[in-house]
């Protein structure tokens, strides 16, 4: 019994000198401060700048960059809260031609990353392009001035692009409160003559409305962070702002101060976001709920039913696929490239080593602060989720700064001591990369290892302690095995969204270093789509399974 007292987790009550520094405690605070480090350095710069443009700023760009990033983050929060909703409560409530198979495509556009739609829309959508050669051919217009077509790179092009990209986020959270939703309220709201539309609206809406708000975020906050898109349809946001400030106008600080106000925005997402939740509480009852049964519709309200999801996934996933695959295939000799095979290793071992890396650091977090049980210490954990509401372009100005300055200093010291000049180790190399993508998607690894800890009962790790586990023993022999699916599908997750990532990528990665997305970003970017495609169509089959691992988490 006296072995088991000592599992007793510190009181909340108890002062910070009551902290056990153990190895847990001290690994779970290094943890906390690399990924916090980044953000704290952003502001460190933003507050110290060595030239304070922030006037010039205010008075120039600024408002520009602002005043897009807004229209981008509403024409999105609009598009794909329409979208998703929609098309989860279809799929949910109706069966209608296809709607099986729907069902699952909607998810597919997951795995395109928007850039590559936006260099897809645009390929299919310009002045030589498919869409306007056809109408030319049809109609027997001979140049531009002889019709009218919308500009193909413009903010409203961008919008539709983000939310084809971005609005599966909304349908797995939208879909998920829908199914979970008991059949009885349906059939009640019926009775009291409730149509179609009154069951949506005062039914399913409301019920739904917390996590409809929880998709929205995730998409804003992907549209905030969005480089490449942006870039593509020539729309200066606050991302290419820091990038523009930075790179062309080598002010690093005045790039932080403008870093900050994404910051701002993020964390006002956030705190909307949660706003909008707090006083909405929905419980199932107890006893087993009634299940929601499929209204059949016939006829055209069938078919309308069925275009109206085949649009988003036609948009987000069968058009960027086409028009890449037609690219990839009319020059075979692209996919035989030795840089195509150096961008697909350098994904896979970067995007490989920090999965592992943010996965094993999040479980080794989660479970000490398990073990601390203090207050203090839980405050650290959901601070650490806050590197994945940073942008990539964020972090990486927050990472390379230090970063650089520690590298010379530790080139300085070995070079003092043993006389060779190892370089620069850090920023040299692909650390800092793995370094970025581990802060960048920490916040997604630790939310999923510590909803499996949840899972797992107090008993069993306090059984296992009883019998003379130690800590570690007990995390090896019981959470790890009752765990391995989470931690699995974290491991998944985390590595898709590396390779997704294109800002952090550009910023942080060593001279003549490429990646598939940056490949095929820099190649698209100089309209050599036939050399683009190949790593633009490798990247999907490795994003591919991201669909299949949220459905299984959400």
């Amino acid at each position: 019994m006296a072995e088991q007292k000592t599992q007793v987790p510190i009181r909340h009550g108890a002062g910070l000198s009551a902290l056990r520094f153990d190895v847990w405690t001290l690994g779970a605070a290094l943890i906390a401060v690399v990924v916090l480090a980044p953000m704290l350095s952003v502001f460190w710069l933003a507050l110290t700048p060595t030239e304070n443009i922030w006037p010039h700023l205010m008075a120039t760009v600024l408002p520009r960059y602002l005043g897009n990033t807004l229209f981008l983050m509403g024409g999105v929060a609009v598009l794909t809260a329409a979208v998703g909703t929609g098309a989860a409560w279809l799929t949910t409530m109706y069966r209608f031609p296809g709607r099986g198979w729907l069902d699952f495509a909607l998810l597919f556009p997951l795995a395109i990353p928007a850039y590559v739609g936006a260099f897809a829309l645009v390929d299919f959508l310009q002045y030589s392009g498919p869409v306007q050669g056809g109408l030319r051919d049809l109609m027997g217009w001979q140049s531009a001035r002889d019709y009218w077509f919308p500009e193909v790179r413009s903010r409203e092009m961008a919008v539709i692009v983000l939310s084809a990209a971005l609005y599966p986020y909304v349908y797995l959270l939208a879909r998920a409160a829908f199914r979970e939703q008991s059949g009885a309220a349906y059939e009640v709201a019926r009775a009291l003559g409730c149509g179609p539309v009154g069951l949506f609206r005062r039914v399913g809406l409301p019920l739904a409305r917390p996590a409809i708000a929880a998709g929205v975020a995730l998409a804003l906050m992907e549209t905030v962070a969005d480089y490449g898109t942006v870039a593509h349809f020539n729309v200066q946001t606050l991302t290419t702002g820091i990038f523009s400030t930075w790179l062309n106008g080598s002010n690093a600080g005045g790039a932080a101060q403008i870093a900050c106000v994404v910051l701002v925005l993020i964390f006002g997402l956030v705190a909307v976001e949660r706003a909008s939740r707090r006083n909405a509480r929905f419980h199932q009852q107890a006893r087993a709920s009634r299940p929601l049964a499929r209204q059949e519709l016939r006829g055209a309200a069938g078919w309308l039913a069925f275009l109206a999801c085949l649009l988003p996934f036609a948009v987000g996933f069968i058009l960027p696929v086409a028009v890449m695959a037609e690219h990839g295939f009319r020059r075979p000799e692209a996919w035989v490239s030795p840089d195509l095979f150096s961008a697909l290793t350098n994904t896979l071992v970067t995007g490989g080593l920090a999965a592992v890396l943010t996965v094993g650091a999040a479980v080794f977090l989660v479970y000490g602060i398990r073990m601390i049980g203090h207050r203090f210490a839980r405050v650290v954990l959901p601070l650490t989720t806050l590197g994945y509401a940073a942008p990539g372009a964020v972090l990486a100005l927050g990472l390379l700064i230090p970063m650089a300055q520690a590298d010379h200093w530790l080139a300085d010291t070995v070079l003092a001591l043993t006389g060779f000049d190892p370089g620069l180790m850090l920023t040299g190399t692909a650390a800092a990369l793995v370094l970025a993508y581990v802060v960048r998607f920490f916040g997604v690894a630790q939310g999923a290892v510590d909803a499996a800890f949840g899972r797992i009962s107090p008993s069993l790790p306090m059984a296992a302690r009883s019998l003379g586990r130690t800590a570690g023993g007990a995390l090896r022999s019981v959470h790890l095995p009752l765990m391995r699916g989470s931690v699995l599908t974290a491991l998944l997750i985390v590595f898709v969204d590396c390779v997704k990532e294109l800002p952090a990528t550009l910023l942080l990665r060593p001279f003549n270093y490429n990646t598939l997305a940056t490949r095929t970003f820099e190649l698209a970017s100089l309209e050599r789509l036939e050399e683009a495609a190949p790593a633009a169509l490798l990247v999907m089959p490795q994003a591919a399974p991201l669909h299949i691992a949220r459905a299984g988490v959400i």
